[in-house]
């Protein structure tokens, strides 16, 4: 890991897809972050409508909102596409309405991207309309291929930076633009770092290690991010609610809401500087770092 940050300083310039975004969100009154979906449309509907992001149709409803999903939207349930094109429609209503969608990729999008379906539900295939129409579509010149690989692997909104597993010091001594800038020159190189176990799509580290030892490393990243707390998905919490680690430095909000995990709803929310967790029972307060 001690040479990972030198092949940063080699990007590869031009992807083949435009960027969907830039790293950094523009200042929003309010912040939801969801965890991962994994191909089950009718929760996410439900968890966004709890949420406050859409209303009953399924359409954009909020104010001055950004919205953030972490990664993980395909595999396990039978509707990525669904759960896709709902994201995408999405990103398209907020920037009519003044807000904002930051889809982030997981190691699930990538795994499809890369050609791994061993997750891959056989209904899935059938709502791609067969195998050949969905290797198609993930392709770099498929519908969803091209939308993928226009995402970034992480994001700074306002004192937080959101990404999908977590990104090691030896990944952010750049900050986030780096890093998403050595994604997009590299994210068809299967064997690049970024996309190893201690690359930020796979890395659990700060959600499973002895806070002893996770929690200096989490500081050190921070630091060189800029920012107050890291927000990931990717790892599956067992008790179905948003979970903190670090003195509020570490919020984990992989709930588990696919009907696969447990049908778990949770919604993540930060406004002005305060987190907290929005569940069907109501919200509850998240220990923020001092």
């Amino acid at each position: 890991m001690n040479n990972l940050w030198a092949s940063f300083l080699v990007v590869a310039i031009g992807s083949g897809c435009a960027r969907a975004e830039e790293p950094t969100a523009a200042p929003a009154t309010k912040i939801v972050a969801l965890g991962d979906l994994h191909g089950d449309f009718t929760n996410a509907l439900a968890v966004l409508e709890l949420a406050g992001i859409v209303d009953e149709k399924g359409h954009w409803n909020a104010t001055n909102t950004t919205l953030v999903q972490t990664g993980d939207t395909t595999d396990r349930g039978p509707q990525s596409k669904e759960v896709m094109d709902l994201i995408r429609r999405l990103q398209k209503e907020a920037a009519k309405a003044g807000g904002r969608v930051v889809p982030l990729l997981g190691n699930h999008e990538m795994m499809n991207l890369h050609g791994d379906w061993r997750y891959v539900s056989p209904e899935d295939v059938e709502g791609f309309g067969g195998t050949e129409e969905r290797k198609r579509a993930f392709s770099q010149e498929g519908e969803y291929g091209q939308w993928l690989f226009s995402l970034d692997i992480a994001a700074k909104v306002e004192d937080s930076v959101f990404v999908h597993g977590g990104i090691h010091p030896d990944f952010a001594k750049g900050g986030v633009e780096e890093l998403n800038k050595h994604f997009h020159g590299v994210h068809t190189a299967k064997d690049d770092p970024i996309f190893g176990s201690q690359g930020p799509l796979w890395y659990r580290g700060y959600a499973q290690e002895p806070e002893e030892s996770a929690c200096p490393r989490l500081t050190m990243a921070l630091e060189d991010l800029g920012v107050k707390r890291m927000v990931v998905g990717h790892t599956t919490q067992r008790t179905g609610k948003i979970e903190v680690r670090c003195q509020g430095r570490l919020h984990m909000i992989d709930v588990g809401i696919a009907k696969h995990y447990g049908s778990n709803l949770a919604a993540w929310e930060w406004v002005d500087g305060d987190a907290r967790a929005l569940y069907q029972s109501g919200a509850i307060d998240l220990e923020d770092p001092s």
